[in-house]
């Protein structure tokens, strides 16, 4: 741990000691409590394996506010950035503040410092997520003249609401209109020999809307998914993968990956699904869900909630999430600013 100016401290998530990993968590299921309140906390165990083993292509820097006398963390900020070739101009910040701290500048304290990291790595846009839960993040964006540049929701299926009969006609239309294509799954890990074109594969996420953010497309390789999978299993998450390939080529045309911890056992993250441009309006894409979700009913029956995250422009995506019944749980929007911009409103506070 090391200080910064004023009661500010800077803490490394691969370091920390057991005390600080128990108060940092202890804060992040506080706001976790406010936004997502049907929830149980997440485990300490699972929240300290994950801070341990980040990738190293992933760049993050913690700092922290703790009460004068004894451990608790009151506030926390966290910027990220990725060592990549692409988005070497972007970082993501986060501001965490208890509710019986806030408006008390501790949000414009913690910013300061994740502004200082911004500098140092040549970041000139940071981009940060708020909900509507949490109004406090929204008014702080509006007076450093954040621009919102993404609207989006946490969607949420409950299992009880899934109608198997759809999902099994999604199943059997799509064979008969995607006859030359077949679907496959990977659990866990990817497969070595595949692992290049899955990578390419990968690519097809590029394709989602970003709204006004200033995102370049990522191009990913062999080493970088192995990076993020390392990171992901690490702190138990279990990971299913179906794809979608033409039988004649072996050629992938899109793909769905679920994400699913044993600590939270009823919660299920629907994660990516992405189908290529020339393979669409064959059904692919509901094809994917369809089997997915018959897969989880089948072996995965202690799961009662499914969520994903959706851009709310993302009408194709949108349209099939509704049909299979997922109903807003959570409405999220990401802005960006510029790193300047910040500097002077801090300058100016």
């Amino acid at each position: 741990m090391q200080p910064t100016s004023g009661s500010i401290i800077s803490l490394d998530l691969k370091t920390a000691s057991e005390r600080e990993y128990a108060a940092l968590s202890d804060l992040f299921n506080r706001i976790r409590s406010e936004t997502h309140p049907d929830d149980p906390p997440i485990p300490l165990e699972t929240r300290v394996r994950r801070w341990q083993n980040l990738p190293p292509f992933m760049g993050i820097s913690v700092f922290i506010a703790r009460e004068p006398e004894g451990e608790k963390i009151k506030a926390a900020g966290m910027i990220q950035f990725m060592r990549t070739q692409e988005n070497q101009h972007l970082a993501q910040f986060d501001l965490n503040v208890l509710p019986e701290y806030r408006r008390q500048g501790l949000g414009s304290r913690l910013l300061a410092e994740i502004v200082k990291v911004a500098v140092r790595e040549n970041r000139r846009v940071l981009v940060c997520q708020t909900n509507e839960r949490i109004p406090a993040g929204e008014a702080l964006m509006s007076r450093i003249s954040a621009s919102k540049g993404l609207e989006g929701h946490t969607n949420q299926l409950k299992i009880e609401d899934l109608n198997p009969q759809l999902i099994e006609a999604w199943q059997e239309r799509a064979k008969e209109r995607a006859s030359g294509f077949e679907i496959g799954f990977w659990n866990g890990a990817y497969p070595e020999e595949q692992l290049a074109a899955i990578a390419e594969l990968m690519e097809v996420m590029n394709e989602q809307p970003h709204g006004e953010i200033e995102l370049e497309d990522m191009h990913y390789t062999p080493e970088l998914l192995r990076q993020m999978e390392a990171g992901m299993f690490a702190d138990g998450t279990e990971r299913w993968t179906l794809y979608a390939r033409k039988r004649a080529t072996g050629e992938f045309a899109g793909f769905t990956d679920v994400m699913w911890r044993p600590t939270l056992p009823e919660i299920l993250q629907q994660a990516n699904t992405g189908v290529w441009p020339r393979f669409r309006s064959l059904g692919l894409g509901r094809w994917l869900k369809a089997a997915m979700l018959e897969k989880i009913l089948k072996d995965r029956p202690q799961v009662k909630i499914i969520r994903t995250g959706n851009a709310d422009s993302n009408a194709a995506m949108l349209k099939i999430n509704n049909e299979l019944g997922f109903k807003p749980y959570l409405s999220e929007a990401m802005w960006q600013v510029g790193t300047e911009r910040v500097q002077a409103y801090l300058a100016h506070g």
